[in-house]
């Protein structure tokens, strides 16, 4: 198993946590709260305990990132 197959296995499996048996639909808040903290969370402590450094990661690293993510799977879901 190559690095990116283990990462997105890894993703699935935090995904789950994070959902923790909740309905991603119906609720779509409370996940997405739990989501915020997981991501501040990991961010600061990736940069050392620095928030200035771990909001500039998000702004410049995490948000596009994810963002390019999002669109790979629009563009795999309009070619089906």
């Amino acid at each position: 198993m190559d690095n990116a197959q283990k990462d997105a296995y890894r993703a699935l499996a935090a995904a789950k946590e994070i959902c923790d048996g909740r309905h991603p639909m119906e609720d779509r808040a409370t996940i997405l709260i739990t989501l915020d903290h997981v991501i501040a969370t990991i961010l600061i402590a990736a940069m050392g305990n620095d928030p200035k450094k771990a909001l500039a990661m998000f702004n410049e690293g995490v948000i596009p990132s994810v963002e390019e993510r999002i669109m790979l799977f629009a563009n795999k879901c309009k070619s089906k």
